[in-house]
């Protein structure tokens, strides 16, 4: 507990005498109060003439101290102030206050209701007076017997009013460690990044263009990986919606752990396209056809469930983002994109399954695809143009979140992988018509070429967050540290596709070397994961993305 002094100044007038707490600096300096002999309130005070900052002339009338500038004016009592001086040894005093073994001590100022001469007064605060920050009328002036209270000055106490212990500092190296249940509380929906990531991994190594023996098996591993990963996550999630009753439309409506509620969407992505790649079998017959099997006609129906999930969710999450809160540009950050992400991943899941497809079907799923890719690229087009301004306006992010950047890199990376995959999944007799209008051929070359320009954009993107997290690099660590793991895979997946289709050797070259660096990267982020849970540096009051500090 703590033990807090509140203030009360009485300003008279001829009907009325109100009585306001001050909390704020009194402006009455410590030294002046131990020793009150000269008064810092006697008319000839040239500070308090000049300025008014250390008392009022004692001669003054109340009008005139209506006139002069008050410095108590907008003094108020209220919750928020308290909760600040509740972490005390982090509290600077301003003048007027002084702290002694976690004690607030503050001396206040009372104007003589008849005489108009200033004296240090103090009042008897009842039990009923303080509830919960609130002050009520102060009690009838006391005379104070008490010999060290009158040591400190003739006129000054003490009041004990009974606080919130001191938090502790979310940074502290010796803050408190805490048990799983209370922890659970803070494991977020940003967990899925790391369900993306090793997702985005897998379907990496899928996809290298320089194989190896064995290579397969181990993006089959890492396949499975993330389905326990996956499983884990929504458990653990589940376990805390369930502890903490009303957690779960908490978390989906805070203005900062909201917009990671679509990661669980992109976690889903990651594994039905892993699927298609590890799990579905392709048998073409002579024909040319692909056999209908369970497991494609299951993925038409995963196809169109997601699609029609994540197109709610673009149209819903925005929809309340725009009527529930209030978002300054200058605090924009690219998790601002995250709703409209899974609706722009349908064209991507699009692109790898409708290839294994029945024409009918995958005619119909690229279709659905590019719609979805068009709109999430636009989206993030729209959002690119207010992040740049953010950048030119208010300069790079804090140095924590500056890895965020990186998902600037996702949009046009995976719209290129999208668009080449959408292209290649058109059947050979496409055009009905034989009238050229809808030849393969030529949307395969308009893929191509639209792909190297987004590529480009991508690159731009990818090299400004480099930069800006060698500039200053983070400290803590957060789950937004995966940012620099997904939406590179689709950069370096764009990349695979471009340099096969021109058949370049050095671009794929270059993607490989991409990979191994991503590969790295994915191992580092994960030891210091890893690291983070343990040490409690996550999971942890203050720590996470339930809270916002940005």
């Amino acid at each position: 507990m703590l033990s807090v002094d509140i203030s009360y100044r009485d300003f008279n007038d001829d009907t009325t005498t109100q009585h306001q707490p001050v909390l704020r600096p009194s402006y009455i300096r410590e030294d002046t109060l131990v020793n009150s002999n000269p008064s810092p309130f006697s008319v000839g005070n040239s500070k308090n003439e000049e300025t008014g900052y250390s008392g009022y002339p004692s001669t003054r009338s109340s009008a005139e101290f209506d006139q002069r500038q008050n410095p108590f004016a907008d003094d108020a009592f209220d919750d928020e102030k308290l909760q600040s001086l509740s972490t005390i040894k982090a509290y600077v005093p301003p003048p007027g206050h002084v702290i002694k073994d976690e004690t607030l001590v503050h001396r206040r100022h009372h104007l003589h209701p008849s005489t108009g001469a200033d004296t240090l007064v103090s009042h008897d605060v009842d039990d009923d007076d303080f509830d919960g920050g609130a002050i009520s009328q102060p009690a009838t002036p006391k005379k104070l017997d008490d010999p060290e209270q009158q040591h400190q000055h003739p006129a000054t106490r003490e009041l004990k009013l009974d606080l919130p212990a001191p938090t502790a500092d979310a940074y502290s190296p010796t803050r408190p460690k805490l048990g799983l249940r209370a922890r659970l509380a803070h494991f977020t929906w940003a967990w899925y990044t790391l369900v993306m990531s090793t997702g985005g991994l897998a379907l990496l190594i899928a996809a290298q263009p320089h194989q190896f023996p064995g290579l397969h098996q181990i993006g089959l591993t890492i396949y499975i990986i993330n389905i326990i990963l996956f499983t884990l996550v929504t458990s653990a999630l589940v376990a805390r919606f369930f502890l903490f009753a009303g957690s779960f439309k908490k978390s989906i409506t805070h203005p900062r752990e909201g917009f990671f509620f679509p990661t669980f969407f992109l976690s889903l992505a990651t594994l039905i396209t892993g699927t298609q790649k590890y799990a579905v079998p392709v048998t073409p017959n002579v024909s040319g056809d692909v056999e209908q099997t369970g497991l494609l006609w299951a993925m038409q129906v995963a196809f169109w469930a997601y699609l029609a999930v994540t197109t709610a969710l673009a149209v819903g999450q925005y929809s309340y983002v725009f009527a529930s809160h209030s978002h300054g540009l200058q605090t924009m950050m690219p998790t601002w994109i995250l709703p409209i992400f899974p609706v722009m991943l349908s064209g991507t899941v699009a692109s790898v399954v409708a290839g294994a497809q029945p024409e009918g079907q995958a005619v119909q799923i690229i279709i659905a695809g590019l719609s979805c890719q068009g709109l999430g690229l636009s989206m993030a087009v729209l959002m690119y143009a207010h992040m740049v301004g953010r950048l030119m306006q208010t300069g790079l992010p804090n140095r924590e979140h500056r890895p965020g950047l990186f998902m600037c890199v996702g949009p046009p990376s995976f719209t290129a992988l999208a668009f080449i995959g959408l292209a290649n999944g058109l059947p050979a007799n496409f055009d009905h018509d034989f009238d050229g209008l809808l030849d393969a051929s030529i949307i395969r070359t308009m893929a191509i070429v639209s792909a190297g320009f987004l590529w480009s954009l991508s690159f731009w993107w990818f090299a400004i967050a480099v930069l800006a997290v060698l500039q200053s690099r983070p400290k803590y660590f957060h789950l937004g540290w995966w940012a620099s793991v997904f939406p590179n895979t689709g950069f370096i997946l764009a990349t695979i596709s471009i340099g096969k289709e021109f058949g370049n050797d050095a671009v794929l070259w270059f993607a490989t070397a991409m990979s191994i660096l991503l590969l790295l990267t994915y191992s580092f982020v994960l030891f210091h994961h890893i690291r983070a849970v343990v040490v409690q540096d996550i999971m942890y009051p203050g720590r996470d993305e339930d809270v916002e500090d940005h």
